[in-house]
């Protein structure tokens, strides 16, 4: 009888029609710029669920301290590497790589604030609005990240003239772009409205990346709806993953492998 329940069961199946192959849900990348200032602001960070990458700001008091934790709590570390802006107010800031710096010295920099960011998996610009739209720059930058092994690139994306992306790819470092910052002011309207849009750009494009910073109203918002993603219908990937997808995409329009 056993034996005529699993003939009878395999011919159930086999008459079954095959399933289409299961259309992937649309996916969403986060990652939390500007920790290593305020502690608690950091390690509320750190505890949004999911894959929320920590992008570290080198030089700062709690840098080191909060890439430790987000490692050891599961979370991919960035460096968040500060670039020169437009207005040039962040000259002073620790870390920071401009335009009147020979190569010799950018690349030392870099380098420190590599190392001074613990567990660092990749890099994303901080501000940048200057710097990012130099060719010269961009290259010795990108070889900097090339030279340093497994390193991947986010642009931050401030200015639309940048050129990073671009020649990130043609250095061979794997690198995505932000698709929406999501509190480009505190107000809990624009992060709505701001996570909407990434959402829905991540349904056009089957993928897109939301940048967000440790302001009170965006934590509290992300820890109420990070979890509900799921339910939502989209799945909530992290940064290397997404690089991942990038780098897909960047093939097939191409032809050719972004990274060796």
């Amino acid at each position: 009888m056993f034996l005529l329940r699993v003939i009878l069961s395999a011919l159930v199946l086999l008459a079954m029609p095959v399933s289409a192959e299961r259309v992937p849900l649309p996916r969403v990348a986060v990652i939390i710029d500007d920790l290593g200032y305020a502690l608690l602001a950091g390690e509320r960070a750190i505890n949004l669920p999911g894959p929320v990458a920590c992008a570290v700001l080198p030089g700062t008091p709690r840098a080191r301290h909060l890439a430790e934790e987000a490692h050891a709590s599961g979370k991919e570390v960035l460096l968040h590497l500060p670039l020169q802006a437009q207005d040039d107010s962040d000259l002073d800031e620790p870390g920071g790589l401009r335009l009147d710096m020979s190569r010799a010295v950018f690349t030392r920099t870099f380098i420190e604030d590599i190392e001074a960011v613990p567990h660092a998996i990749g890099i994303n610009s901080h501000r940048g609005s200057l710097l990012t739209r130099h060719p010269g720059h961009m290259n010795w930058l990108m070889e900097a990240i090339r030279n340093r092994g497994d390193l991947f690139f986010v642009d931050s994306y401030t200015t639309a003239a940048s050129v990073a992306l671009k020649l990130a790819h043609e250095s061979g470092v794997p690198a995505a772009k932000r698709d929406v910052f999501l509190d480009p002011d505190q107000s809990p309207e624009t992060v709505v409205r701001e996570f909407a849009r990434l959402k829905k750009l991540a349904r056009q494009n089957g993928f897109a990346l939301g940048i967000g910073h440790p302001y009170p109203t965006t934590l509290a918002f992300l820890e109420e709806e990070l979890p509900k993603l799921r339910s939502d219908g989209f799945e909530l990937i992290s940064i290397s993953e997404l690089i991942a997808l990038t780098n897909e995409a960047q093939t097939r329009v191409t032809g050719q492998a972004v990274a060796e």
